[in-house]
C-alpha cells in the first residue's frame, strides 16, 4: 500500500494491539482540549525551535515561517526554497534542524525532497543583516540519495545531545519494500543515519557509529530496519531516541532506543511489521531484532505521527509521558512506563486536522500541528488532565522521623475519597493509593532515595508537595 501524506486510505474503528510486553489497560484522560495558537499556515510538517522564543514551522511546499512567542505568524517566511522542491504527497521540504551553536554560528539543516527525484540533506545559514531572515543562497549540501519511488522518505532532522545530525529515510517506497533496502546495510534507505556536520567536507562520520569500522556496511549508519520514521526525537532529560515507525498495512509502531544502547539496532521491518511476521524469506530469527515498546492496529487510524516526551512541567502527573498521534483518526496518545509495563494514555480524538507532527519550544512546551487544518495547537495543563487550582481543603505534608515515612493531613470533615499519587523526577508513577480517612501516614522507604512529586487530589482538585526520601 502507498500511504500519502494528504491521501491515506482505509479506516474503521480504535483497537491497540500490545507488544510483547505486557500493558495496562489503555486510562482514558477526561476534558481533553488543545488550545489553537496559530493558524493560517501551510501543510505544516515540522515545528522546532532555535532556542529563542520563535517557532519555526516547515511549510511542506518549500518554506519555513516564523511563529512568534504570541502566535502571529511573520508574513515573510525565513526560507523559501519552493523553487528547489518538489512537492506533492510525501514529498516537499520535510524537516529542519538548528545546529547546537546557531546562536554563534547561525547554521541549520533541511531535508527536502528535489532534483533528481532526491533527498536531499543542506546547511543553510541565517542572514547576518536579518536574524528572521535566511539567505537561500547559502546552500551547501551534505548529501545527495536518490529516491526510487515517489513514498516514504522520512524526513526528520534532529541533534542529539552528543552534537551530531541524525537523519531520518524511509524505506524507499513502493509496497512492502521490494528490494529489501531496509535491512541492506549498504543502502542509505530504511535507516536512521549519524554524521559529524562540525568535521569533514562535507561531514565526518563519528568513530563510535555502530558499523564505523565495518567493509560490508555504510559507516553513517546508526539503526536500521525501518520503514518510515516519519518523525523521531530525543527525550531532553534522558536522552533516549524515541521513534514513531509509519506500518505497511497492518500496524503502526513505537520504537524505543534508550541512551544506553549498543546502537546498531536492527528494528526488523520488511522482515517483521509491528510484532508480527511480515515477509521473513532471507531473514535471521527475531532475537536478531529489536520489537517496538508500543504497537496499534489499523482500524480509524493509518499512520503513527511520532512526537516528543513530555519534559514542560515536573508538576504534572504526565510529566515524563511520551506524546504520538495518529494522521488519519487525529487521535492523541502518551506512552508511559510503569513498573515495567507500558502504559497508554487516550487523549481524545480531535477531528478535522490530520496531525502530521509534534514540536517544542525553547520551554519544552509541547504543540501538535494539522496538515489540512494548517492550525498549530498548543497542548495545554488541561489536556493533561490537570487542574492546577489547589485543593479546596487544608493539604499538610510532613516528614517523619526515620526512613521514606511521611504524615499526610486534611482538615476535611467529610468522607470523601483522596488520592495520593506519587512520581520519580522522570514523571514515572511509583505510588497510587485512595483513602477515606483524614489523616495517613505513607511509607516509601521501599522506594530508591531521590526526589518525588506526591499529587494529592480532593474532590477533584491537586495539590502537589515535593518529598525528599532519604536525602
Amino acid at each position: 500500500m502507498m500511504k500519502t501524506l494528504p491521501q491515506i486510505l482505509s479506516c474503521l474503528f480504535l483497537l491497540f494491539s500490545f507488544t510483547s510486553v505486557s500493558c495496562k489497560e489503555t486510562q482514558a484522560v477526561s476534558s481533553p482540549n488543545l488550545i489553537a495558537f496559530a493558524t493560517g499556515l501551510t501543510s505544516p510538517v515540522c515545528i522546532t525551535n532555535a532556542g529563542d522564543s520563535r517557532l519555526f514551522v516547515v511549510n511542506q511546499q518549500g518554506k519555513i515561517n516564523i511563529v512568534n512567542s504570541d502566535g502571529t505568524v511573520n508574513p515573510v517566511p525565513f526560507l523559501d526554497i519552493t523553487s528547489r522542491v518538489k512537492y506533492g504527497g510525501e514529498e516537499g521540504l520535510l524537516g529542519v534542524a538548528f545546529h547546537p551553536q546557531y546562536k554563534m554560528n547561525g547554521y541549520f539543516y533541511v531535508n527536502y525532497i528535489g532534483t533528481g527525484d532526491s533527498t536531499h540533506i543542506s546547511r543553510f545559514n541565517v542572514s547576518s543583516t536579518n536574524p528572521d531572515q535566511a539567505d537561500p543562497s547559502s546552500e551547501f549540501k551534505l548529501m545527495t540519495i536518490f529516491q526510487p519511488f515517489t513514498n516514504h522518505k522520512g524526513g526528520n532532522l534532529s541533534f542529539g545531545a552528543d552534537g551530531y545530525l541524525y537523519i531520518g529515510l524511509g524505506d524507499g517506497g513502493s509496497e512492502g519494500d521490494p528490494n529489501n533496502r531496509a535491512q541492506n546495510l549498504m543502502d542509505y534507505h530504511g535507516k536512521i543515519l549519524r554524521i559529524d556536520v562540525n568535521h569533514g567536507n562535507p561531514y565526518a562520520i563519528p568513530t563510535s557509529n555502530p558499523f564505523f569500522n565495518s567493509t560490508t556496511a555504510l559507516r553513517e549508519i546508526w539503526a536500521y530496519g525501518l520503514r518510515n520514521p516519519w518523525r523521531f526525537s530525543f527525550d531532553p532529560l534522558t536522552h533516549d531516541l524515541w521513534i514513531g515507525d509509519v506500518g505497511q498495512n497492518t500496524y503502526e509502531e513505537i520504537d524505543l532506543q534508550p541512551s544506553t544502547s549498543i546502537e546498531g539496532e536492527n528494528y526488523g521491518w520488511r522482515c517483521y511489521e509491528g510484532n508480527a511476521s511480515y515477509n521473513t524469506v532471507g531473514c535471521n530469527a527475531s532475537p536478531s531484532y529489536t520489537f517496538p515498546v508500543y504497537t496499534y492496529p489499523h482500524a480509524s487510524e493509518c499512520a503513527v505521527i511520532g512526537g516528543f516526551v513530555n519534559r514542560s512541567n515536573i508538576l504534572s502527573p504526565l510529566y515524563g509521558y511520551y506524546f504520538f498521534a495518529d494522521y488519519c483518526s487525529d487521535r492523541i496518545w502518551t506512552l508511559h512506563n510503569e513498573s515495567g509495563n507500558w502504559v497508554v494514555n487516550d487523549i481524545g480524538r480531535f477531528l478535522g486536522n490530520n496531525f502530521s507532527t509534534f514540536g517544542m519550544d525553547v520551554n519544552g512546551q509541547l504543540y501538535i500541528a494539522g496538515l489540512t487544518s494548517g492550525t498549530l495547537y498548543q497542548i495545554n495543563e488541561a489536556l493533561l488532565g490537570i487542574n492546577t487550582t489547589r485543593a479546596a481543603v487544608n493539604v499538610k505534608v510532613l516528614s517523619l522521623p526515620g526512613y521514606g515515612k511521611f504524615s499526610i493531613e486534611t482538615n476535611r470533615n467529610d468522607n470523601s475519597p483522596m488520592r495520593l499519587a506519587l512520581y520519580n523526577i522522570y514523571g514515572e508513577s511509583c505510588y497510587n493509593s485512595s483513602t477515606n480517612d483524614s489523616h495517613v501516614v505513607m511509607d516509601i522507604s521501599f522506594l530508591p532515595r531521590g526526589i518525588y512529586i506526591l499529587n494529592v487530589v480532593l474532590n477533584g482538585k491537586n495539590s502537589f508537595h515535593k518529598l525528599i526520601n532519604g536525602l
